[in-house]
């Protein structure tokens, strides 16, 4: 312990000797003899003492901090002129800052091209605001568009509609007491070759559209961590051609869906009392209101999924195919084909999906009506009452086509038709 204290002693009046020495002043003798009371050179000026290098001076440019302060030298930004610089302007007061040339290119601004368009020679899109986006490039606009909006809101919406239809049958189960065929009466043509051709034509090309389009727009999030990317590439690749060649199909057909149901779509006696009793679904005994051939339900999945979003489906579909004649196909007219065709066709998808779970397991008998085209006479009177009223007073033919009217079981009694 005591060398220890020794040590520290030692050390504490070297130190000490060493700091006098240093803050003693000395005088340098006219010689500089060792020896003679000689004074230590001045103290070299550090970098900051030192006067702004003069310009194109070689080496490291310093400046002291105090002459930048703002209220000696306001920043480059506070010039009421700022924003109207041009590019040479700028870089006088930030060197290599080119942003008012970046901000005349994202205005809009468009260069030469040899190429059709003259969009060609525009780098980026003009600013612009679409529903739901910020003001902002085009491109961009749009991109806020697809995936702040369509893909979440979009991809909710039809997840909630697949569980309600499923809570719907679980509780509910299929509307009706009777099968297409079998509960009794002689049998009626619902559906002629000629409607069921156009109905089946159009329903499977839905299908794969819309198969395929929820795939591209949604798959990422719950196929693609299922199958790897490597086969979801190849998947989507394939489903982008199915979707690119049903589109067409699924638009004449729909054109002949239309011109084929629409004389039976419009509003008749019975819609509002079946639209206030939703249809009987509801009801205890579920005794379905009379409607004519088709109810009000059918009637606005016609109008609405149908015509308006059908036709708003297909005319953007047909624009982002690039098959509308004289058309210039530019970003912004894609862009804008985009968001309108994948929101109404989320729309489409919700309420043609409640249409199909209708005419499939909502329903008994309606997949077989559609299927074979026939219905007996206690299925008809139960749905489609005032149908089958017209149909016995004889202002509605129960045989539409020429073909005949089959019969399943000779051994009962068909009624002369």
């Amino acid at each position: 312990m005591s060398r220890f204290l020794e040590l520290v002693a030692a050390a504490a009046l070297t130190f000490g000797a060493a700091g006098v020495a240093l803050a003693q002043p000395a005088t340098a003798s006219p010689g500089g003899a060792a020896g003679s009371t000689a004074a230590t050179p001045a103290a070299k000026p550090s970098q900051d003492d030192l006067p702004p290098a003069l310009p194109g001076a070689g080496g490291i440019q310093g400046q002291n901090i105090f002459d930048v302060k703002p209220e000696v030298k306001p920043d480059a930004d506070k010039d009421k002129g700022y924003l109207d610089q041009t590019n040479g302007q700028r870089n006088a007061v930030q060197p290599h800052n080119n942003s008012p040339m970046w901000r005349e290119v994202k205005k809009g601004i468009t260069g030469y091209s040899s190429l059709p368009y003259a969009e060609a020679g525009n780098l980026i899109q003009g600013q612009v605001q679409y529903p739901g986006s910020k003001l902002t490039s085009a491109g961009e606009a749009w991109r806020q568009v697809r995936n702040h909006w369509i893909v979440p809101y979009g991809g909710a919406l039809v997840l909630i509609s697949i569980l309600a239809l499923g809570i719907f049958w679980f509780t509910r189960g299929p509307i009706g007491h009777n099968p297409a065929v079998g509960g009794g009466g002689r049998r009626i043509e619902r559906f002629t070759p000629l409607e069921r051709a156009a109905h089946w034509t159009n329903a499977i090309a839905f299908v794969v559209l819309g198969l395929s389009g929820i795939v591209m727009a949604f798959g990422k999030f719950f196929l693609l961590p299922v199958i790897g990317q490597v086969l979801f590439g190849y998947f989507t690749y394939l489903l982008k051609n199915l979707h690119n060649f049903f589109g067409p199909l699924f638009a004449v057909s729909l054109v002949i869906v239309i011109i084929t149901f629409i004389k039976d779509e419009f509003p008749r006696r019975g819609d509002l009392g079946w639209l206030a009793k939703a249809g009987g679904v509801f009801s205890k005994a579920g005794n379905e209101p009379p409607t004519h051939r088709f109810n009000a339900g059918e009637k606005v999945v016609f109008w609405i999924g149908v015509v308006v979003l059908g036709v708003v489906v297909v005319g953007s579909g047909l624009v982002l195919d690039k098959v509308v004649p004289a058309m210039d196909y530019v970003r912004a007219t894609m862009q804008q084909a985009h968001m309108i065709h994948a929101a109404a066709a989320v729309l489409m998808i919700c309420l043609i999906g409640f249409h199909i779970y209708l005419g499939t397991v909502g329903v008994r008998g309606a997949y077989r009506a559609m299927r074979e085209g026939y219905v007996d006479e206690a299925w008809a009177r139960e749905h489609h009452g005032y149908w089958y009223d017209d149909i016995q007073a004889g202002r509605i033919p129960a045989q539409r086509s020429k073909q005949a009217v089959p019969v399943v079981n000779d051994t009962r009694a068909v009624r002369p038709v």
